[in-house]
């Protein structure tokens, strides 16, 4: 995916919405930060979001946008309409949200995208190896600081056994892409 392509996504959604503005939430949250992030990084040809104001039309989006539709057909890329109850977010990710909005792009629309810290936890959470490997990548890039994800990670309210794996997963990752 590109930025292009997420600008697309935050304008069709909004208009199928009539909201907007938009969260977006899932892997490609990452392009609000890094529009140019490595092609790894944006192999995903899906957008997650939520409408901000009216979180009820994510159905819509998803029929109108989603997986398999005339949209996905037509641009080789869907957007997920999906509930924000879905992703385990830090506590105060919306305070660090990047505006993903254009004149021309999002046609005045703005997409909320998560911070890449509170992205990168949010995927360690649902700990499926796409996940891990999606952040060890984002590690590798240096697009994220283990001691800032390691913040993000006493965020998530999660159980204190899954933060300690948590945690220790990103300290072997660290110490390994450092040649100790």
């Amino acid at each position: 995916m590109t930025r292009d392509q997420l600008e697309h996504a935050i304008r069709a959604a909004s208009d199928v919405a009539g909201d907007d503005e938009l969260w977006v939430f899932g892997s490609q949250a990452l392009l609000g930060t890094f529009p140019d992030a490595a092609e790894p990084l944006r192999a995903s040809i899906e957008v997650d979001l939520q409408p901000k104001n009216k979180p009820e039309m994510v159905d819509s989006i998803d029929g109108a946008l989603g997986e398999l539709s005339q949209f996905h057909q037509t641009h080789g890329f869907y957007v997920h309409g999906i509930s924000l109850e879905s992703a385990n977010l830090p506590e105060g990710w919306q305070s660090r949200v990047i505006a993903v909005r254009d004149e021309i792009g999002t046609r005045g629309a703005t997409g909320w995208c998560v911070d890449v810290h509170d992205l990168a936890a949010s995927k360690l959470v649902a700990y499926r190896e796409k996940d891990r490997e999606f952040v060890r990548l984002l590690m590798v890039e240096r697009m994220i600081d283990a001691a800032v994800l390691r913040t993000r990670t006493d965020l998530l309210d999660i159980e204190e056994a899954l933060r300690e794996r948590l945690v220790e997963w990103v300290r072997v990752i660290s110490r390994e892409l450092s040649g100790r």
